[in-house]
């Protein structure tokens, strides 16, 4: 494995994601490319963990003074919409929930149904104008992701909110760890505490 090219592709991705709100996985694409690595094995992808690390290096260097309050607003954001759709056992993941989001960042929220219809209808009942899309599994199979928008006055702009409809069973392996221990994503009640919310148990 070219580790080198690793690393490049690693600290590049990382400053797509933070300057302009890329995925990771498309932003590890665009880097390798533009690198001249049009066709780059699966292998000198850099692992999510890595691009993380470059992430919070680059928000450390050229974003600390406003990225810890932009972080807060759309932890915020994604708790009410935790608690808006509390009976889909709701869990955030992605940069909001990790740490490393920025006003450019999307707000990801799994929801473990027992029927994939039920969170489109509950959507539907709140009166909320979503858009609908397929996202693959990674197993053959895809998800139900729903899309929508939520102003956010404190930072002058709209967010996207992005609701994964998984299955219900999937829950069990929801909460699996990193290779370092830290969690992929977490409750309403996980996301309150980092809020410094009060847990009513």
């Amino acid at each position: 494995m070219n580790t080198a090219l690793t690393a490049e592709i690693a600290a590049g991705a990382a400053r797509l994601v933070v300057e302009d709100g890329m995925e990771y996985g498309p932003a590890k694409r665009k880097a390798a490319r533009s690198l001249g690595r049009h066709a780059v094995r699966p292998a000198e992808l850099p692992r999510n963990e890595a691009v993380e690390d470059e992430v919070r290096a680059y928000i450390e260097l050229f974003c600390a003074d406003t990225q810890p309050q932009e972080l807060a607003i759309l932890r915020r954001l994604a708790l009410r919409w935790m608690e808006r759709l509390a009976e889909f056992r709701p869990h955030l993941s992605g940069a909001v929930w990790r740490g490393t989001a920025t006003r450019l960042s999307a707000i990801h929220i799994d929801l473990y149904c027992d029927d994939p219809k039920s969170a489109e209808i509950g959507l539907i009942n709140l009166g909320i104008d979503y858009d609908a899309a397929s996202q693959p599994d990674g197993h053959g199979g895809d998800w139900l992701v729903l899309s929508l928008a939520q102003p956010a006055p404190e930072l002058g702009e709209a967010i996207t909110v992005h609701l994964s409809v998984l299955d219900h069973d999937d829950l069990r392996g929801a909460l699996k760890a990193d290779a370092r221990g830290r969690s992929w994503r977490g409750d309403t009640a996980a996301l309150k505490r980092l809020l410094g919310v009060e847990v009513i148990t």
